[in-house]
């Protein structure tokens, strides 16, 4: 959540946020989530939107089947494009869904998702495939558009040579990014950070028959992305952060 907000003020977009759970970490990895009541996380959302409705809107964490359930609900009446981030594991290999709360996902609130970004274990955990080249990040996102999903990223952060992300759009097209890799352990936060310079562009455009296509939104997210990993700040004693200064 700190990395989103830090990401949309940087990106000129006044960030809203509804927590959905605590979790216990730093660099080093994680020692406790505790999730929110999906009653308190409803409470939330019907508060953002009753007062200052956004543009646009994403999903991290979210913890639990309730909570999972509770947020699909309320983005069935969303009036905004929503970009849904399956954050499964964290960044030191916490699990962060059980397996009924991605069978709630999956059935729920994917079909609710203007874009979907699942990183390679993500999408081979939904689709049940070896995600681990370009052939199979296409064939991946191919099923999660047949599940419901409108437009799919499928992020390829742990391949082997350069960054390559495949986006795959409802129109059927295919749209290709890639970016040097990194030698650096200081990448903690990527994905939320991607997503969410992802959302705000979306958020700016206000919508996309205004001019902001999301090929040209992931693709201004995937250069912020690449310029806040080389530019790492070098904390802690682990998997550091990003620039979110980029």
């Amino acid at each position: 959540m700190q990395a989103d907000l830090k990401t949309f003020h940087q990106f000129g977009v006044y960030g809203e946020a509804v927590v959905t759970l605590i979790a216990v970490q730093n660099t080093l990895g994680v020692t406790r989530v505790d999730s929110l009541a999906a009653d308190l996380v409803t409470a939330q959302i019907r508060a953002v939107l009753e007062d200052i409705p956004p543009h646009a809107a994403k999903t991290g964490a979210l913890g639990s089947k309730e909570v999972v359930a509770a947020v699909a609900a309320a983005a069935a009446g969303f009036k905004f494009p929503l970009v849904v981030d399956p954050v499964m594991i964290s960044k030191r290999g916490a699990r962060l869904l059980d397996d009924d709360s991605i069978r709630i996902f999956v059935e729920q609130l994917i079909p609710r998702a203007f874009l979907l970004t699942p990183n390679l274990d993500e999408a081979a955990a939904i689709t049940g495939c070896v995600v681990n080249d370009r052939a199979s990040m296409i064939r991946a996102a191919r099923k999660l558009v047949a599940l419901g999903a409108a437009n799919v990223l499928v992020k390829g952060g742990h391949l082997q040579g350069d960054a390559l992300d495949v986006l795959f759009t409802e129109a059927g097209e295919i749209h290709e990014y890639t970016a040097p890799r990194v030698a650096t352990p200081h990448t903690h936060g990527s994905g939320c950070t991607y997503s969410a310079a992802i959302t705000a562009e979306l958020a700016k455009g206000a919508s996309l028959a205004e001019g902001t296509s999301l090929a040209d939104a992931v693709r201004r997210a995937k250069d912020f992305v690449t310029r806040a990993i080389l530019t790492n700040p070098g904390l802690g004693r682990g998997q550091g952060p990003l620039n979110h200064h980029a």
